[in-house]
């Protein structure tokens, strides 16, 4: 417990450092392209647009409405935050690997690439939500005062993502094929987790997993903040729980895992 404290202290401390090598990386990242950082809302859009065609035009048809909203509504409400989640895993699991020539000149602790990774994916998510809530205030599909359940969700999936990215941080650089299980790992949990089909339509199976898959628990309560009725959170005190449970374990050993390799990262890479 000692070594999680020290771990969000280093944060903490690290803040005004964290916040500037996010913005130095945002504006680093399109500054040779000609439409800059219009690419961070024309790359998830370009997606929506490809799921949509596939899923909604394709493999729907005419199948109408999902859980009372319009298809494309229910698909960006789920594609954009897990758009969040999973940049926010890869990046902050491949911040230290990726940034090697800083890890060995820098006068910091490497856990603040991760929150770098994960503050530039919150950026992000922050823009292409701005979409979803314009699309629901004209629509009134939620309640204004439900909105500030986005906080919550933000504070979750962020500590979800610390979690998983603080093992596979340091699991990537001294296990090689850790990198290629991550990515598929991610893309399995992307066909189980309910971004572009409902829960209330799926199987018993499918419901299973997803009351065990931590995304989907993420997915509903951004949907419910955003675009459904009722609310604003989603889920039980069971499921609550459930997924707190999990996340405090996952940060848990990734701190524990953290800590153990972090002045020996250099020497495996």
């Amino acid at each position: 417990m000692l070594k999680i404290i020290e771990f969000f202290k280093e944060q903490w401390h690290h803040r005004h450092l964290i916040w500037k090598l996010s913005i130095y990386n945002i504006k680093s990242q399109y500054a040779n392209h000609y439409l800059g950082a219009f690419w961070n809302i024309l790359q998830p859009l370009l997606q929506v647009l490809i799921y949509f065609i596939v899923f909604g035009l394709g493999l729907r048809g005419d199948r109408g409405d999902v859980e009372g909203i319009p298809f494309l509504v229910y698909l960006i409400s789920g594609l954009f935050p897990w758009l969040y989640i999973q940049q926010g895993i890869n990046g902050a699991s491949n911040a230290i690997q990726s940034q090697l020539s800083l890890v060995t000149k820098m006068k910091f602790p490497a856990s603040v690439l991760l929150s770098t990774a994960i503050l530039n994916g919150l950026f992000n998510l922050l823009l292409v939500t701005s979409i979803v809530m314009a699309i629901s205030l004209w629509n009134g599909y939620s309640e204004p005062l439900h909105y500030l359940a986005l906080l919550y969700f933000i504070f979750a999936s962020s500590a979800v993502i610390f979690g998983i990215s603080l093992i596979m941080s340091s699991l990537i650089i001294i296990i090689r094929d850790m990198k290629n299980i991550l990515q598929n790992v991610i893309r399995m949990f992307f066909f189980m987790t309910p971004i572009f089909w409902s829960l209330s339509e799926a199987n018993e199976i499918l419901q299973t997993m997803a009351s065990l898959n931590p995304f989907a628990y993420l997915l509903m309560n951004y949907r419910y903040a955003m675009v459904f009725e009722g609310g604003p959170l989603y889920g039980e005190m069971a499921d609550h729980l459930y997924f707190w449970s999990l996340t405090v374990l996952l940060i848990y050993i990734g701190v524990q895992i953290h800590y153990r390799f972090k002045n020996k990262l250099v020497d495996y890479l």
